[in-house]
């Protein structure tokens, strides 16, 4: 038996570097041997808790070596992992661990009354906490070797993505697609094996994962690993650790730039500044350009595992705007509707080819069917090509909202606000903030006779959605601009609300 998975990356970086340190995390370091014994024993407990291949692992926590241990893990046995993202409110939660049909939930401590009650997760058979309980597992668990055929085609994880129809959808990114996306990374982004790679950006989300902590593991180096992000602390550990490497999103660094002791800190280390989420604005280039330092920017979806451009910091400055030129093993276009190609300069929507793209969405074959095309991904963004091969996105056709690295699309906060019982039509768009780079904003049409309080009415998504995605103010209007045939015409929602 073979794996080929990223669930032997432990078991082959143990028997090249065994005693350099793979992960550091509140004060304690993690060599690749020990990494590789603890994966290695928890596959062993997992599988003694009924878990077999194909079957569907989920965690629900922050930065903590449980997550990589958890999901090499599952790599180990060929079960398919599903990270959850903290900050989803408790329905949110049951819901994507019923659609994934998980039978194992590894959580943390904190995340203990998230845990769906019985019946919520009807496939949900063991829930374990991390500490003494997950710990407990592992110290009685064997070290011998798993035996499991995995290939690179098989899925390794269900990353779920929020769904422009009110319901997110699993994109089921196989070993294969992890393998090429960080390939792609270290081309690109010229990693070392003595990276050091502070991970503020949670391992939840696709760029977390896969832009920064799997490439530097696969390479050998260390990841410093955080709970939730602070930038003072950021600062510490990038002095105190020498890190090397980080990802986040605009707002990140904008909070570190802001930070009393910024123009003193020792950023001597940093060597790679990697941003994606939203464009980076050119003062905050210009703020760490005159530390010294370049970042490098980029493009991705989950669906695409998920780097797509990259623009490097030679371009940086020359290029601000720009999401950069294809990965090395991607294919981009820019194309029409009818998929033939744009000329430069005129806007068209970007398509994706390449070993990293998904396999689809989990369960949903007509979804999936309706975005892969003859192999290509349909992003549903749109952007302009200049003659030079960079590409720059320029509106987003799904009308989602990032707010602070998060992805909110208007549908689903839409749905929950038609379940008021006082609304008769609602929109929520995007409007720009200081801190979030963007945060939602609802439009809403009272039904005829009522009376709206705008507070009440937010205060009613609280504990339904989370808390990103609830809208930060509202707007009651009359009636909401219509085409002829009754649809929303959501540019002009912005234009009439946008400012307000």
């Amino acid at each position: 038996m073979r794996n080929e998975g990223i669930g032997s990356w432990p078991a082959r970086r143990a028997r090249k570097t065994p005693h350099r340190t793979a992960l550091f995390h509140d004060g304690a370091a993690l060599t690749y041997a020990a990494l590789h014994e603890r994966t290695t024993r928890l596959a062993h407990a997992l599988r003694g808790l009924g878990v077999r291949r194909g079957d569907r692992i989920a965690y629900l926590g922050p930065n903590h070596p449980s997550y990589l241990e958890t999901l090499f893990a599952a790599g180990l046995l060929g079960a398919v992992f599903v990270p959850l993202n903290t900050r989803l409110a408790a329905p949110e939660i049951s819901y994507q661990l019923a659609d994934a049909g998980a039978s194992v939930l590894v959580h943390a401590a904190a995340q203990k009354p998230l845990v769906p009650g019985p019946g919520e997760a009807p496939h949900l058979a063991e829930v374990v906490e991390v500490g003494e309980q997950y710990e407990e597992l592992i110290a009685a668990a064997p070290v011998d070797r798993i035996d499991t055929t995995v290939t690179g085609d098989d899925v390794c994880l269900i990353m779920y993505t929020s769904g422009t129809t009110g319901r997110p959808k699993g994109a089921m990114l196989t070993h294969a697609n992890l393998l090429w996306n960080a390939v792609n990374v270290l081309v690109d982004t010229d990693l070392t094996a003595g990276e050091v790679a502070l991970v503020c950006a949670p391992l939840f989300h696709t760029a977390g994962l896969n832009m920064l902590t799997l490439p530097v593991l696969l390479k050998g180096g260390t990841c410093v690993l955080v709970g939730s992000f602070d930038p003072d602390t950021a600062l510490d550990l990038v002095e105190r650790r020498r890190v090397t490497f980080m990802f986040g999103v605009p707002t990140m660094y904008e909070q570190m730039a802001r930070c009393a002791r910024w123009e003193r800190a020792d950023l001597s280390s940093l060597r790679t500044l990697n941003c994606g989420g939203a464009p980076v604005p050119s003062r905050l280039i210009a703020a760490y350009h005159r530390r010294g330092l370049s970042f490098q920017q980029g493009y991705g979806m989950t669906e695409a595992s998920p780097g797509v451009l990259f623009l490097d910091a030679e371009h940086a400055v020359a290029k601000t705007g720009s999401a950069g030129v294809p990965h090395f093993f991607t294919d981009v276009r820019v194309v029409r509707p009818d998929l033939t190609a744009v000329e430069p300069e005129e806007t068209g929507e970007v398509i994706v080819r390449g070993p990293h793209v998904m396999s689809g969405y989990w369960g949903l074959p007509e979804e999936s069917a309706e975005v892969l095309t003859d192999g290509w991904l349909r992003t549903g963004d749109a952007a302009r090509i200049d003659a030079d091969g960079h590409v720059t996105i320029v509106d987003r056709l799904k009308d989602m909202i990032i707010s602070g690295g998060e992805n909110v699309y208007p549908a689903e906060v839409e749905a929950a606000l038609l379940t008021h019982p006082d609304i008769a039509e609602c929109a929520v768009i995007g409007v720009p903030d200081p801190t979030w780079g963007q945060v939602p904003r609802a439009v809403v049409v009272a039904r005829e006779g009522a009376a709206l309080d705008a507070g009440a009415v937010l205060a009613s998504l609280a504990g339904r959605l989370a808390k990103y995605k609830v809208p930060k103010s509202l707007v009651i209007a009359d009636a909401l601009p219509r085409t002829a045939s009754g649809k929303l015409r959501k540019p002009r929602v912005r234009e009439l609300y946008g400012a307000r």
